[in-house]
């Protein structure tokens, strides 16, 4: 029998809730600057390749067409994800729809969904994390058609999503899998019992080839990459602290998904789909055995939220409306109290009101804004991020400009870390800076076998990191200090060495052969 879905179709009720995140986010895209790492996939573009040390190469073309469609400002960089932002609500929509949600499941799903502290601080930044959510929610409403109409377009669309997707996040492969695992684990495995499911998984790995042959021809960076990350973050993160943010950064919505999990599991009306709770189960114990930040999950919450929203239908069936405002409001308005912590909806010093009086009445919350370092900041650190990056670049031009038109073709700008040498390529453009020069990060990817300048204008996070530099240069000006209060890189310094000596280039190709190793 050829299945037809004889729900209504609430598409235009939906393109409600797509509105209202699309909104939200035009009203704070702007407030703060750049984010460092924004800095870096941006950069990414103008250096396309098929890989890069920290993530697959989907950014960078993404980061090339959002910078000649839209141009190089802050809120311009943004566009896409919040495109992407607002696609993840209609597919949970169309997930909670599909399930067979009405329009208060859908409401529910939806509105906890874009008031969840976790999807608000998230779905708004120009990173891979917003796309590699939109990939997992389309994979999962993907396998939901599937299941309902054994139709295989829809398996051979589920390959195609998860090649883009590990050309995004190499997440996406663990997702995958773990939904593979739990249909073959569940009453519903014999929607993989044919060749097209070899053929779709086939089709993703041809998508995904292309990064997989360029990580082999360039000593798998990534590999490199991820052992830094575990030694200098990861290896803080406890299996305690993964399960405890699991279960608060949705905030006042985990009553919803958790509802929406139980009900994959043990509900006889959602039994197609327990493969969901199963794949579920499985990314988590991974990411929770891997010491995964707690990010690496978010995009298996879509589809619990869907779950959660037909749950509470179900449960409310006989109900009348002013009960079923009631659980909206409920289990959305703590979190929107709660959205200027996780969203720059508001200006600085009126957000740094929010932290202190959370820090004061919320201390189960006190990891907002607990940095990498493993202190208790002022602000989060994705805040913190957003500033100084204008100041910083405005002195590299002062000591860039401040040279004799003779001397600028045989300058040189250093920058320590990516974030540094992001902002310098990025905003120096303005200032007709030459290209920065960085072994941190994916800059080593390019940088030069050779520093061959009389003036290096160096960035420095602190005069430690370069004072082993004095005895190889003639002399060296201290230009100034990033000063903004909320900045991470507050106290960053921007120096002119002149006249380096032979040893400083010698120093720089061990270092560059060294790092281009890991």
């Amino acid at each position: 029998m050829i299945y037809r879905n004889r729900r209504a179709a609430y598409s235009n009720f939906i393109l409600v809730f797509v509105a209202i995140k699309i909104a939200l986010n035009l009203l704070s895209i702007s407030n703060f600057g750049f984010h460092r790492d924004e800095l870096l996939h941006l950069t990414l573009g103008d250096h396309l390749d098929w890989g890069y040390k920290e993530v697959p190469p989907f950014i960078a073309f993404l980061a090339r067409m959002s910078l000649s469609i839209f141009g190089d400002s802050v809120f311009a960089s943004r566009i896409l994800t919040t495109v992407a932002s607002g696609l993840i609500i209609w597919l949970t929509g169309m997930i909670t729809r599909e399930l067979g949600g009405k329009k208060f499941a859908i409401a529910l799903a939806c509105l906890s969904l874009i008031l969840a502290p976790a999807f608000a601080a998230s779905g708004y930044l120009f990173q891979p994390v917003v796309f590699d959510q939109l990939w997992w929610v389309l994979t999962v409403w993907l396998l939901i058609k599937y299941s309902n109409t054994t139709n295989i377009s829809y398996l051979y669309a589920v390959g195609i999503t998860v090649g883009v997707g590990m050309l995004t996040k190499y997440t996406m492969a663990f997702f995958a899998i773990a939904l593979v695992i739990g249909i073959l684990i569940s009453k519903q495995r014999k929607l993989l019992f044919n060749k097209h499911a070899l053929g779709a998984a086939l089709l993703s790995l041809l998508i995904f080839a292309p990064n997989l042959v360029w990580q082999w021809r360039n000593n798998f960076p990534v590999a490199g990459h991820m052992n830094e990350l575990r030694s200098t973050q990861l290896e803080h993160i406890t299996a305690g602290d993964f399960i405890i943010q699991q279960l608060l950064v949705n905030g006042a919505a985990l009553p919803v998904w958790i509802t929406g999990f139980l009900f994959l599991l043990f509900s006889f009306k959602l039994r197609k789909f327990q493969f969901l709770a199963m794949g579920y189960v499985l990314i988590f114990l991974f990411l929770l055995q891997m010491n995964g930040k707690n990010y690496y999950l978010f995009g298996a919450y879509p589809m619990l939220f869907a779950a959660g929203g037909y749950a509470f239908d179900r449960i409310l069936k006989t109900s009348r409306k002013p009960l079923k405002a009631a659980v909206i409001i409920l289990f959305t308005v703590p979190n929107l109290l709660l959205l200027p912590l996780v969203m720059p909806v508001l200006p600085i010093r009126q957000t740094l009101a929010f932290f202190e009086f959370n820090n004061k009445n919320l201390p189960f919350l006190s990891f907002i804004t607990k940095w990498e370092d493993q202190q208790q900041h002022a602000t989060t650190q994705d805040y913190a991020d957003m500033f100084g990056w204008q100041e910083m670049t405005a002195l590299v031009a002062k000591a860039y400009n401040g040279l004799g038109a003779e001397h600028k073709p045989h300058t040189a700008i250093i920058a320590d870390n990516y974030g540094q040498a992001g902002a310098i390529h990025i905003l120096g453009a303005r200032y007709n800076l030459p290209p920065v020069i960085c072994l941190n990060s994916s800059f080593a990817l390019w940088a030069p076998e050779q520093i061959a300048a009389r003036y290096i204008i160096y960035v420095a996070e602190e005069f430690d990191d370069m004072k082993h530099l004095l005895p190889m240069v003639e002399s060296y000006h201290s230009i100034g200090e990033v000063q903004h209060p909320f900045a991470r890189e507050k106290g960053t310094g921007v120096y002119l060495l002149v006249n380096p000596k032979p040893a400083l280039n010698e120093l720089y190709k061990k270092d560059l052969e060294a790092t281009r190793k890991k």
